[in-house]
């Protein structure tokens, strides 16, 4: 018997993939949250042998909790289920550890048959989304993409460096070489490069 927990922020969908894998017999749903943090409380008080979530929620997204879970629960298995197939996500979920890479429009049955390899020690992700996060090249740092994330949040200079522990001068170079390497107008047009690459 698999434990799941299903991370989804819509509610028709979260209570819709909840029901359809409560049908499988060797499926069970133990948690929902609408949330990355949401998942977390429910990961104190419950031990899931695999985690389902969805990528752009509100709080947390669902690459920031499979990368909490991979440093804190590594013995649970992530799935990431989105309609989002961007090279930048693929390539990050990859880099995390995570498990499967599953589209939400793929069948039930894929979906289930995706869950039971990813049990049994197997990984899924789809030949062509693996392909697209091969040929993906993000020219970001990692500190660049934190700056522009926290830019795009609508952060100013000063509040960017504190969150970061950088002086302001650092940041702003930090946030100018993004600006350049994306061939973007200014800081908020390097975000939308970078969000829809899915880099941010």
């Amino acid at each position: 018997m698999m434990n799941i927990i299903v991370v989804e922020d819509q509610a028709l969908v979260l209570g819709a993939i909840c029901s359809l894998l409560s049908l499988e017999v060797n499926i069970q749903v133990i948690g929902q949250a609408q949330n990355g943090e949401q998942a977390l409380e429910l990961l104190n008080k419950t031990q899931p042998d695999i985690i389902l979530t969805d990528i752009e929620m509100p709080k947390m997204s669902g690459l920031e909790l499979a990368q909490i879970v991979q440093q804190t629960y590594p013995q649970i298995k992530v799935a990431i289920m989105t309609t989002f197939s961007k090279s930048g996500y693929i390539k990050r979920a990859l880099d995390l550890g995570v498990k499967a890479f599953i589209l939400k429009e793929a069948p039930t049955d894929y979906l289930v048959s995706a869950l039971i390899k990813i049990s049994q020690g197997g990984r899924v992700i789809d030949p062509e989304l693996a392909l697209m996060a091969l040929d993906d090249h993000n020219p970001l740092s990692d500190k660049e993409s934190k700056a522009i994330k926290l830019a795009s949040e609508g952060l100013k200079t000063a509040e960017i460096a504190d969150k970061l522990y950088l002086s302001q001068g650092t940041v702003r170079n930090y946030l100018s070489d993004a600006i350049a390497k994306l061939n973007a107008v200014n800081r908020v047009d390097a975000a939308r490069i970078a969000k829809q690459k899915g880099w941010i």
